[in-house]
């Protein structure tokens, strides 16, 4: 892909095909997901054998689903309005933005979704993100230093980005994850809780295999956040490289939103408005923390050098 614009015009020869790129990122994602669905039916499982025998556990689950996903629809409804708050996010119109309001709804008509509300971030240091439970109630958010430093091919390539996590519906595929991730924790409470609290019914009839099965239920419950975490991370980094992928195809010129990734990389200002609630939101690492051990295993977002190969690729 050569050529900037966003609709028509020739594909020349890519070294990576775009569509096998989006294909496999949607799959490895449910993949991930379908893990995380399996680890929590384990959970369950085992929290029911251990604190009153036999299958029970699984009756368990809709409780959870219920404590869990009734606070994640608190945050899928209003987790927009809380997080522009906190982004201290302002509306910008047309007149005060005419060029950022151009290239939004110019990426809008070719993504064949409605043009969402813009905002801006009075704040110098590069990002971008995009809100909202789907097409048809989404933000996108941009910084003042996006638009100062970034020239329109960049800037198109960034909001293409952030368009298409609007498209793909990716604020609703973490809500099933984060769904998933409070049902895990709130298992492995109540394993913990009902060893220290004497449950196991069967422990009378079959101590070895309780025992056995008291020892699996402490083990999974010390690991299953963690597992979990890692499981929503990775989710997250696929979400990511989509996002990557399907700008690309939308905008047509993959090199723009690679030369913009270069310059947010290198602007090293970390963004005062961002924290680490918010700072998986944006295109890139807002916080610019110091390279830590382990830190691709529990980064929201892949590594910037990776994206922009895989771009440079297309």
């Amino acid at each position: 892909m050569d050529q900037p614009g966003v609709a028509g015009g020739p594909t020349p020869a890519a070294h990576v095909n775009v569509y096998d790129e989006i294909a496999g990122n949607r799959w490895r994602t449910w993949l991930l997901i379908g893990l995380f669905v399996g680890l929590v039916a384990l959970l369950a499982y085992v929290l029911g054998a251990v604190a009153v025998g036999g299958n029970t556990g699984f009756f368990i689950l809709p409780f959870a689903l219920a404590i869990s996903g009734g606070s994640a629809l608190v945050s899928y409804f209003a987790g927009d309005k809380i997080v522009l708050g906190m982004s201290q996010a302002h509306e910008v119109s047309a007149q005060q933005e005419p060029q950022l309001h151009h290239v939004i709804e110019e990426l809008a008509i070719g993504a064949g979704i409605p043009k969402p509300k813009v905002y801006v971030i009075e704040d110098s240091a590069p990002n971008a993100f995009a809100t909202g439970r789907d097409p048809a109630h989404s933000s996108v958010v941009v910084t003042r230093g996006l638009l100062d430093k970034l020239d329109r091919n960049e800037l198109q390539g960034v909001l293409a980005h952030e368009l298409s996590h609007v498209r793909n519906f990716d604020i609703r595929v973490m809500l099933i994850v984060a769904v998933l991730l409070g049902m895990a924790a709130l298992l492995s409470d109540w394993i913990f809780r009902s060893m220290f609290w004497g449950g196991g019914r069967g422990r009378d009839r079959d101590r070895g295999g309780n025992a056995i099965l008291l020892i699996i239920g402490l083990v999974l419950a010390i690991l299953t956040p963690i597992i979990a975490q890692l499981i929503q991370l990775a989710v997250s980094r696929r979400r990511e490289y989509l996002a990557d992928a399907s700008g690309a195809l939308l905008t047509r010129y993959p090199a723009g939103l690679a030369s913009a990734l270069r310059k947010i990389a290198a602007d090293k200002e970390a963004l005062e408005v961002a924290n680490k609630a918010t700072a998986p939101l944006y295109i890139a690492n807002p916080l610019k923390d110091a390279p830590r051990f382990l830190d691709g295993l529990f980064d929201t977002h892949p590594p910037i050098e990776e994206r922009i190969k895989r771009l440079e690729a297309m």
